[in-house]
Order: structure tokens, then C-alpha cells, then sequence
């Protein structure tokens, strides 16, 4: 997949009616408890990610008067110091915008399946 572009991404939920806009992007780190880093790889069972990322979109509605939600997850390499994740919300206020987008990131690396291989150069494992 191809870079995610966090001007791509925050245009997608800027609104007139919003004076907040939050953001999360997730960039792949040179570390991994304690061991070199030199990109990160991602797989996803789709059917199945698309429907949980949809989920957690209902649930921050529910929670937060949020205007408008974008969620993306890169898949495939990664290099280090490139986003892996963005995740942005805009709303009238900036608490809500920042409490979903908080809530967002969690939720997703708790229930959304996304695999991810660490490569080190010399070998590579799966977290």
C-alpha cells in the first residue's frame, strides 16, 4: 500500500461548522523492546477489519458529537519514521474531537485484526 498522507487525510474531515480537527498518526519506531527496527509488516483479514474499524466508528457517534471520521491502516511494509496509522476527527469542540480520537486508536489496536512483523534485518517475528 501506499504512503498515508496526513494532509490527505485531515482535508477528508475538515467541516465550516468544526473548530477542531484531532489526529493520531502512528509511524513505525527504530525499536522494539530493545531490539533494532528497520520496518514493520502488516497484514489484515479485511472482511473482518473493515467491519470492526465500522464499529468503533458507531460506537465514538454514540459517545462524542463528532462531525466526521476518517480511520486508515496501512498494510504491507513500513518503513521506520513512515505512518502506519492515521486516524482524524473533527468536531465542533476539541475535547470530543480528542476523547474519540483517543478512544479510536485504542479501540482499534484492541479489536481490530491487524498482524504486524517486525523485521530487525537479520530475522523477523510476528507481535
Amino acid at each position: 500500500m501506499e504512503k498515508l498522507s496526513v494532509d490527505e487525510v485531515s482535508q477528508l474531515v475538515i467541516s465550516p461548522q468544526c473548530g477542531a480537527v484531532s489526529l493520531f498518526v502512528g509511524t513505525t519506531r527504530n525499536n522494539f523492546e530493545g531490539k533494532k527496527v528497520i520496518s514493520l509488516e502488516y497484514e489484515a483479514y479485511l472482511p473482518m477489519a473493515e467491519n470492526e474499524i465500522r464499529k468503533i466508528c458507531l460506537d465514538i457517534r454514540q459517545k462524542w458529537p463528532v462531525r466526521h471520521i476518517a480511520v486508515f491502516h496501512r498494510l504491507g511494509l513500513v518503513p521506520v519514521s513512515e505512518a502506519s496509522t492515521i486516524i482524524a476527527m473533527s468536531s465542533a469542540h476539541r475535547a470530543a474531537s480528542l476523547e474519540a480520537v483517543s478512544y479510536a486508536i485504542d479501540s482499534l489496536k484492541a479489536k481490530v485484526p491487524i498482524w504486524k512483523k517486525v523485521s530487525d534485518g537479520n530475522s523477523s517475528f510476528v507481535k
